[in-house]
């Protein structure tokens, strides 16, 4: 399975971008998004930025993720499911 985690772009220099994930910064290669701004949202997988999104669906993703590692919930408006199912008791 391959995941893209939402980053925000913090410099630009060349095609190398230096991006912040979770307080984290990281270089990414930003060759498939010549469009990119610093500020702007991105999808990174595997060192590549690979599509912009906008801050409330980075937010959202970053709020789902840190749910998976048992941070308790906080986007709103999804069903919880067990098993593929929705769960009764959510």
């Amino acid at each position: 399975m391959c995941l893209a985690v939402p980053a925000r772009v913090v410099a630009l220099k060349d095609a190398i971008g230096k991006v912040e994930i979770s307080g984290v910064t990281r270089d990414v290669s930003m060759m498939l998004l010549p469009e990119a701004r610093v500020g702007d949202f991105v999808l990174v997988h595997a060192g590549f930025a690979m599509q912009i999104v906008d801050e409330k669906d980075a937010e959202e993703t970053d709020a789902l993720l840190a749910e998976m590692h048992g941070a308790p919930r906080t986007v709103e408006g999804l069903e919880e499911t067990v098993g593929g199912q929705a769960d009764k008791n959510a």
